[in-house]
């Protein structure tokens, strides 16, 4: 079995590296965004949404293309932007009023990243998986999403 809990203290040392290149904002989120899909295997789809007016729009990403603009309250990433916390959703089919922008994503986790009280972007996270996320990947994204509030890259 896996031990995603030793994967994701290598990702976040290695994100942390990362960000302290912060030459190019854009060309460092890309690259956070990589190591979390390359190092754990049951992301299907991460990234960034950063608000931007009344709406999300799509940031860096990696995984096939996604939707370009989310309203507050909608869906997954606009509810955990409305609602400034953390959502796990074991099964998407189950999220009332659940965004799909691929038909093979099954469970979701969206992390609010915060900055002076205020969400300025999400952490989104798809799986192919039924209930591929637990309190290993909601601890350690929100570690990653505190990061990024301080990295100032967002």
């Amino acid at each position: 079995m896996v031990n995603n809990d030793a994967i994701y203290k290598d990702v976040v040392r290695y994100i942390g590296e990362l960000i302290k290149v912060n030459t190019l904002p854009a060309g460092v989120l890309c690259n956070v965004m990589a190591a979390l899909q390359q190092a754990l295997p049951h992301y299907f789809w991460v990234g960034l949404y950063v608000v931007n007016g009344n709406r999300l729009e799509l940031g860096p990403f990696q995984g096939p293309p996604a939707c370009s603009c989310i309203h507050k309250g909608k869906g997954v990433c606009g509810t955990a932007w409305a609602e400034a916390r953390t959502i796990v959703v074991p099964d998407v089919e189950q999220f009332a009023g659940h965004i799909a922008c691929s038909s093979l994503s099954k469970s979701e986790i969206v992390v609010p990243v915060m900055r002076n009280g205020e969400v300025v972007a999400v952490i989104d996270v798809d799986s192919r998986e039924l209930n591929a996320f637990n309190a290993t990947d909601r601890h350690h994204l929100e570690h990653i999403a505190a990061m990024l509030s301080e990295s100032g890259l967002l």
